[in-house]
């Protein structure tokens, strides 16, 4: 796979056309609930291997998050180009980072 923008194209294309067996298929399937199930366990993981040494983990948890954020966009169709729309318009802009309030007590 050579970037995000093709796997978007395969996980759709895996979508109009099922792979019967397949991961993705799987998801698909099993529908929304269970997409947005394996995201925020795929999140944890992420989060989880950034505090661990190595980028090894964090590199495979990282990729796991990708795919399923992709099939999720899949699934509700929003498009890569939408994604992509919405990144450039954020170009340039400073963050209103400084103006929040610490959180504390976590």
């Amino acid at each position: 796979m050579q970037n995000m923008e093709e796997l978007y194209e395969l996980i759709k294309q895996r979508k109009a056309t099922p792979k019967k067996g397949s991961y993705t298929d799987y998801l698909f399937t099993k529908g929304l609930d269970k997409i947005l199930k394996k995201v925020g366990e795929e999140s944890t993981e992420v989060i989880v291997a950034a505090k661990n040494p190595g980028d090894e983990e964090l590199t495979y948890e990282t990729a796991d998050l990708l795919y399923h954020v992709l099939v999720l966009l899949v699934e509700r169709g929003v498009s890569f180009d939408q994604i992509k729309t919405e990144l450039a318009k954020r170009e340039g802009k400073m963050s209103d980072y400084k103006d929040r309030p610490e959180i504390k007590n976590l």
